[in-house]
This record gives C-alpha cells, structure tokens and sequence, in this order.
C-alpha cells in the first residue's frame, strides 16, 4: 500500500512540473489509472484483507482479557406453612401443628457476580508456527500487489500505444484511400479519351473500394483502443501526445546473462514463489507441532453478592464473597479420530506443490527472459529492414508511375507498387510500437520496471499535428 502511494505521489509531481500540452500524455493517464483501476483496486483489498491474518495469528500468542458480570431475579413458591399451637387431649400439652399451605409468593431476591478473566498461552508451539506462516503469506502477498502494480504499468503502455498504432495505421489508411481515389480519378480521365482500357477504371475503382473499406475498418479498431484506454482510468482519452519520430531504436544494453542474473534477483513471481514455499514450511511444522503438550496459564478474580434465604426465621445463605484462582493446565494430544496426521499430511503435500511452484516459476522465468531479450533486439533489425523497404517501395512506386505515363507499365503494376508502400508503412508503425512495448516487457520480467521508465519514455511524447 506504501508502495502504490509513493508510486502515485511521484507521477503526480511528475505531471504537475510539466508544462500545459495538447492532449493527455502517458504519465497522466498512468496517474489517473493508479487511482481508477478496478483490477488494481481489487488487489489492494484483497492485500488488505489478507493482512489481517497477521493480527489473527498473533493473537493466539498474547494474552487474552475479559470482564464477565451477571445480575440474578429469583423469585419462589409456596415453601413456607401455617403453624399454630394445639393442646394435646391426652395430656394438654401444646404441639406445634401445620394447619395450611402458605400459597403466596415469597418476595424475588437479587444475586449479582462479577470477574475478572486472563488467559495466557506459556508453550504452544503451533501457534507460534501459524504466526511465522502468516507472516511469510503477507511477504508474498506484498510482492503480489507490487507485480499488479507493474502490471497495471503494462496494460497502461500497451493500452496508450495501442491507440497510437491504430491512429498512425489509421493515417496510412488514409493517404492510402486519398492516393487510390487520385489514381482513379486519373485512370478515368484517360479512359475517356481513349488512352486505357476500361479494365484499368475496373481496376483502379476495386483498388479504391478496398481502400476506403479498410479506413472504415481502421476507424472502428481506433474506437475500439480508445475505449480500452477509458476502461483503465474511468473516463476519456480523446487526444493523447504522440511518439515523436527521433525516438530511439537501441539494442539491449547488457549481455543475456546480466539479464538473467537481474531476473534471478528481481523477478516478483519468483520472489512470491519463495515466500509462498516459506509459509508452507511453517505450516508444516506448526502441524507437526500439534502432536506435542501444550501448556496455558489461567487467572481469574470474581466478586460474588448473594441475597440471604431465610427459612424459618434463620438465615441460611447469603452475602458477598472474593473468589481468586490460578492455574496451569497441561494437555496432551493422545487420540483425536486422526485429525491432526491428515492435517499433517495435507501441509506436507502443500509443500510439496509449493516446491514445485517455485521450480516451474524458475523455468518459466528463464524461457520468458530469453524471449523478450531477443524480441528487443529482433525489433531492431526489423525495424532498421523495414525503413529501408519504405525506400525501396518508395522507389519502386515512383518508376512504376513513370513508366505508366510513357506507356511502358499499366496500371495493375502501379495499383500492386502502391500497395506495397502502404503495406511497408504499416509494417514499420507496428514495428516501433512493437518495440516500445517489448522493451517494457523485458523490464517486467526482470522485476525492474518502475515509474521512472515510463517517465523517460514519456519525454519521447509530444503534441500531434
């Protein structure tokens, strides 16, 4: 939780330093969706919630206090009789005789008590392993909600570049549509005065209807990105800074294995892992350990007050008495119906997956790595291919043209050369959005992506024409 507010505290300065620009930029929109994300949001609740269970497992190793008091009515029947005294006819002395029942009620008498309670738990080993299990699931909890946060840093890029692709594929589409209608315009006018054949309008009008079919197309797919950018903040995008032209296509700097090394240290589903593995093996032990005596100091002060019961004139009970107590009591596990080996065993098996988890974690790390090493250098060389087959198609369109004027090329050629050089624009767009992304995913997985990435990537922004 620290975590995410120093994360939000540092893009907030961040942005308010900035200058007034055009449109929303990366950093702000990362500001808003820190704050916005349901996914983000969720996750912090359930960090929360799973902290809890520090406090809970805690509580079983310190004392426990407690007040108890209680107030008594009693109220009682007929118990009492009628005496009088009656002369004996044999020799005239008096007897004491019951001549009637007393039916009514005698008058309700209050009892009232009072205590003081402690308990306190001396040798409980299981207790104190449940502690140290929960707080290793708190670790990785922690680390968890830290992998969200980078996360969200992810889907944030990925969601802002993605509308940049659409709007600059979206651009392309356009010349594209422009040029097409240009050609057929042009084809056209030359059809009329009997310079091609009708086959060339054919041509140039399928080569249009594509076109402008495709911008619709393209307009639908930038609505769509527009969206997927809302849904992480709460509320519109409708301009974002673009990337500017000059920015920089590099190799990784550092070898593979300084990569990986970096992974080995930092990767946050990694570091989960362990801890995850650590809170199973203190769930074993506490297991193990409810084979074993347990041992509980009690306390408890009382003030008792008891109404006096009077029987015949003499008071019977009654009045108000201290009472302490202090003990020790010992127990000792013997048979239980098998309960505490199943939960032994069941914790074992926990282990055991939890090794395998961390294991599998490992594996996957150094395949993911790999990749996205590779892929950032790939980008490169695409991207370096890709420029130059603008120029080659750039090239190649602009003879096929001529030659089309001097009769030595139809229009079918020009048609496919244009094609060519739109479909080498594109390819380059994607290849340099492609890049940006993947360089933040190498950063991912090697536990490394922090706010300051997505600053100095957003300096590479600035306003659209």
């Amino acid at each position: 939780m620290r975590h995410v507010a120093r994360l939000i505290g540092i893009l907030t300065i961040w942005t308010m330093s900035l200058s007034p620009s055009f449109g929303d930029d990366l950093i702000t929109i990362l500001s808003l969706a820190l704050e916005n994300d349901p996914t983000l949001r969720q996750a912090k609740a359930n960090y929360l919630a799973n902290h809890e269970t520090i406090a809970q497992s805690r509580s079983a190793l310190l004392p426990s206090f407690g007040l108890s008091a209680a107030t008594t009515r009693l109220t009682s029947g007929p118990t009492d009789s009628i005496y009088v005294n009656i002369p004996n006819p044999i020799n005239g002395d008096l007897v004491r005789t019951r001549v009637a029942e007393d039916h009514s009620f005698r008058p309700g008498i209050n009892n009232h008590n009072w205590g003081l309670g402690l308990n306190q738990s001396i040798v409980n080993l299981s207790n104190w392993y449940n502690f140290r299990s929960a707080k290793a699931s708190d670790q990785a909890a922690a680390v968890n909600l830290a992998a969200q946060e980078q996360d969200l840093i992810m889907r944030v890029s990925m969601a802002y570049f993605d509308v940049l692709r659409a709007l600059e594929l979206l651009e392309t589409n356009l010349q594209e549509e422009e040029a097409a209608l240009t050609s057929l315009q042009q084809t056209q006018q030359r059809e009329a005065v009997g310079l091609v054949a009708i086959t060339d309008v054919y041509d140039a009008q399928a080569a249009y209807d594509l076109a402008r079919n495709t911008t619709i197309l393209q307009r639908d797919i930038l609505q769509s990105r527009y969206e997927g950018l809302e849904a992480l903040t709460g509320q519109a995008h409708p301009v974002i800074e673009i990337l500017r032209e000059d920015f920089p296509i590099i190799e990784v700097d550092g070898t593979l294995r300084d990569w990986e090394i970096q992974a080995d240290n930092n990767n946050l589903a990694v570091a989960a892992a362990e801890y995850n593995l650590d809170a199973s093996r203190q769930n074993l032990k506490a297991r193990k350990s409810d084979h074993l005596p347990t041992l509980d100091l009690s306390g408890f002060y009382g003030h008792i007050v008891t109404a006096p019961i009077v029987n015949q004139g003499i008071q019977i009970f009654g009045g108000a008495t201290d009472r302490t107590s202090l003990a020790l009591s010992l127990n000792i596990p013997i048979y239980n119906g098998g309960v505490i080996n199943s939960r032994r065993r069941a914790a074992e098996y926990q282990l055991l997956a939890a090794q395998e988890s961390l294991e599998l974690t490992k594996r996957q790390l150094t395949q993911n790595i790999r990749n996205a090493y590779r892929r950032v250098n790939t980008d490169v060389l695409v991207i370096s291919q890709r420029q130059q087959s603008i120029t080659s198609a750039q090239s190649a369109l602009d003879a096929t043209e001529l030659g089309a004027e001097v009769g030595t090329r139809n229009i079918v050629e020009v048609l496919l050369a244009r094609e060519n050089l739109y479909r080498a624009l594109r390819f380059y767009a994607d290849a340099r959005f492609d890049y940006v992304i993947d360089t933040l995913v190498l950063k991912q997985v090697a536990g490394i992506l922090t706010p300051q990435d997505v600053i100095n990537l957003n300096e590479w922004l600035q306003q659209g024409s």
